[in-house]
């Protein structure tokens, strides 16, 4: 893979790993459009993840550090119990979604799906629900749909803060809320993915390069999604989602 395909597949995964337009189905897009592309195997994907996991680490430094050192322990376990459902649809049905969704006609169903829960987020009025004080039962909820979102083109962004809006918690807090339940999942998927492949690259000039954009565009995206939410403007990826789910379902028909 040339650096210039690395560093676009680095700037794509940075900006759709948190916003809610789903990076999956962006990866399979810009790897369709780019000519002579190779396909740079799953250890270039484990790259890109890391680099957005270090992305978020950095962001919500403050609180990882909180959860680390044992002075949020409430937090700790709503996280855990958010992780578990993605844990086990990751590890046993992954392989299964990802046959099952591969063509783009499915891509852009799903694509579109994630632009409707983009829709009822944004519709929501705040009530004054904090994440502090989600439940287990809630936690468990929003970890369910973080595990739907293994289906390539449903957004990880949007299935986690569409569930926890419609639970009740404000906006922001879903948000970051999901944010720090995406640090265990791309975690747990980057571990998984070197145990079964291992780590071995003959160039890791790509690797580097997506690494670093993945991480930098990942950060700031973290930033820009926040602020939206916190001026209403979180319909803007709704139709986004929409519009492009529809030009490539119907591109793969006709």
């Amino acid at each position: 893979m040339d650096l210039f395909s690395a560093g676009l597949l680095g700037i794509v995964q940075g900006l759709t790993e948190f916003l809610p337009i789903s990076s999956s189905a962006h990866l399979v897009i810009v790897q369709k459009l780019l000519p002579n592309f190779s396909q740079p195997g799953i250890l270039f994907d484990v790259a890109l993840h890391g680099g957005t996991l270090l992305a978020v680490l950095i962001y919500y430094r403050r609180i990882v550090w909180e959860l680390l050192t044992f002075k949020n322990p409430h937090l700790m376990w709503i996280l855990i119990i958010g992780t578990i459902p993605a844990g086990l649809a990751g590890y046993f049905l992954n392989d299964l979604f990802e046959s099952m969704f591969a063509s783009l006609f499915w891509v852009g169903i799903t694509l579109m799906i994630s632009g409707v829960m983009n829709w009822f987020v944004d519709s929501r009025q705040d009530i004054g629900h904090r994440a502090q004080g989600t439940g287990w039962l809630q936690a468990l909820t929003i970890g369910i749909f973080q595990a739907i979102a293994i289906i390539p083109g449903i957004s990880r962004s949007s299935a986690t803060i569409f569930s926890g809006t419609m639970l009740g918690i404000d906006k922001k807090q879903a948000a970051d809320f999901s944010f720090l339940l995406s640090i265990p999942a791309i975690l747990g998927a980057v571990v998984l993915q070197l145990t079964k492949h291992g780590a071995a690259v003959s160039d890791p000039a790509p690797y580097v390069v997506g690494f670093i954009l993945s991480g930098i565009v990942g950060y700031f995206s973290i930033g820009w999604l926040l602020t939206l939410l916190a001026k209403n403007k979180y319909k803007y990826f709704a139709v986004y989602c929409l519009i492009v789910g529809a030009l490539v379902s119907s591109f793969e028909i006709l």
